[in-house]
């Protein structure tokens, strides 16, 4: 149980999910992916490689993580970037967020793309993404010929503004 409140100052109880994970041997003396803080949504995600990779301007490359993990039915984890990498070196995670199904058991890589003007290393247990587990909700279609009015109606690709006060 955490000492956690809501911004209206009401107490929030901390809820936890356990997960399967098979560590690879090239994560040798790495740890397992990690919360920085007390208060992060997602868990950093290492680079569990050998020799340092130097990812070139406009490239992209594939990291192993060194990790498997078996989630179960209804959840899946996204890969996101980490802002500062994004933002001081222009390294993203280039399918942002990254989607990792619950039926999937293969080792988890990062492909990385450098977006910025240099060079950029990325060094072993260098934190190169983050991962956040989610729950989410099968759906079933139900076709219809017709679907329900809305304020916003068929506009898209700009139709709400740029600027609006």
């Amino acid at each position: 149980m955490c000492n956690c409140y809501s911004t209206i100052g009401t107490k929030m109880q901390e809820t936890k999910i356990d997960i399967l994970i098979k560590k690879f041997p090239h994560l040798d003396d790495l740890s397992l992916p990690f919360y920085a803080t007390s208060g992060s949504a997602g868990v950093d995600l290492l680079a569990a490689i050998e020799e340092d990779i130097v990812l070139k301007p406009n490239k992209r490359k594939l990291i192993p993580t060194g990790i498997a993990i078996a989630l179960p039915h209804g959840y899946e984890a996204q890969v996101r970037s980490r802002s500062g990498l994004a933002s001081k070196h222009g390294i993203v995670v280039l399918n942002s967020p990254g989607t990792i199904d619950s039926d999937y058991r293969g080792e988890i890589s990062i492909l990385l793309m450098n977006f910025g003007e240099e060079e950029f290393i990325v060094r072993r247990g260098s934190r190169i993404a983050q991962m956040v587990i989610a729950k989410y909700i099968p759906l079933n279609w139900n076709v219809t010929d017709e679907l329900p009015q809305s304020n916003r109606g068929g506009g898209g690709l700009g139709s709400t503004g740029y600027w609006k006060i």
